[in-house]
């Protein structure tokens, strides 16, 4: 493969990543409301919206960082396997 045909062959994996993101993002509120808890997405929201750490969200909620980890360890894992079904 020349240059010319390796930076097509990239252009094009560019656009088709650029796809898959706009698809990931607009169906990621939509997976969030539907496939976890309120428990979920409160800590979910506080961590990955609000940027709190776990242990402050821990001590806001009044629970162990424990808790707060594997719930957001739960929710990734079950948005990740929602969401690799739909791109």
């Amino acid at each position: 493969m020349d240059i010319a045909g390796f930076r097509q062959w990239q252009q094009a994996q560019q656009d088709d990543n650029r796809r898959q993101i706009e698809r990931l993002l607009a169906n990621l509120p939509v997976a969030v409301d539907q496939e976890l808890t309120p428990r979920q997405r409160q800590i979910v929201h506080m961590h990955f919206t609000d940027g709190k750490r776990v242990t402050d969200i821990a001590r806001e909620l009044g629970i162990s960082k424990s808790v707060v980890s594997r719930t957001l360890a739960r929710s990734t894992e079950r948005l990740f396997r929602v969401l690799r079904y739909s791109l």
